[in-house]
């Protein structure tokens, strides 16, 4: 491998990237990779998302950024993009859905859609776009996981294991494609101000239980999460693979129920 050009090591220049859920998070990550000079495929369930947001990258460094309507739970349709869509450098998967209740209420119908959207997504998705990486001898991939893959609370079990899976699935491709030369880590979200989480928002004591949680005393916002992506995704990580970054305010450092006094 050629000596990293240290005033260029975080630019993604000349690379193609696919980001599979751009709506939230993953909106912002498709601009942060783009900014950095990604050509970036905007994938997601709903055709107006991506549409949306392939918009919202024009004008940025590189050109021809795409939109495709696709679900992730249709594996030939995955798949038949993947072929359409060529070489890839980078492949960032944010899609994921959580059912807020208690394991003993859940049904079996609920437990099939959060395991097949946050772990079989995952696991198909990778499986469609990571083969030509492989024969290409390069490419990083991202997914998000959660600070439940580390953490739980009541009413979040199954998406706590499903984030666990993944993470799991993570580190085993680590293992088998690292010798092609493909890298693969997760970057683990803690409390974030998206769509998803204002059901908590909106309870006032909920939301700011949460805050003080993390070290920082706040919720973050969906741009926080890009910095982590783009580093992974570029050379300045070339050494880093089978890793799960925790972007969470330091939620998972530190105990944060309590402060004793001291003196």
């Amino acid at each position: 491998m050629q000596q990293l050009d240290y005033a260029r090591m975080f630019r993604l220049d000349g690379r193609s990237a696919v980001v599979l859920g751009v709506g939230g998070i993953g909106g912002e990550i498709a601009a942060g990779l783009a900014a950095q000079g990604a050509r970036v495929h905007c994938l997601d369930k709903s055709v107006e998302t991506a549409g949306a947001t392939r918009d919202r990258l024009e004008g940025t460094a590189a050109a021809g950024h795409t939109a495709y309507p696709v679900d992730v739970l249709e594996q030939g349709a995955v798949e038949a993009l993947a072929e359409e869509l060529g070489d890839l450098d980078v492949l960032v998967l944010t899609a994921a859905m959580n059912v807020r209740k208690r394991l003993l209420d859940y049904s079996a119908e609920e437990f099939e859609r959060v395991v097949a959207l946050n772990l079989r997504g995952v696991f198909d998705a990778v499986r469609a776009f990571a083969p030509r990486m492989v024969e290409r001898g390069s490419g990083s991939i991202v997914v998000l996981t959660s600070i439940r893959a580390v953490t739980v609370e009541p009413g979040q079990g199954v998406y706590a294991a499903t984030k666990a899976g993944a993470m799991q699935l993570v580190r085993t491709w680590a293992a088998e494609l690292g010798p092609a030369g493909v890298r693969i880590n997760a970057v683990a979200p803690g409390v974030v101000e998206t769509p998803l989480t204002q059901q908590i928002r909106d309870d006032e004591g909920w939301g700011r239980a949460y805050a003080e949680k993390s070290a920082l005393g706040r919720w973050a916002r969906p741009e926080e999460m890009v910095g982590a992506v783009c580093w992974l995704a570029s050379d300045a990580a070339s050494f880093v693979t089978g890793s799960q970054v925790m972007v969470d305010g330091g939620w998972t450092a530190i105990d944060g129920r309590f402060t004793p006094p001291f003196g």
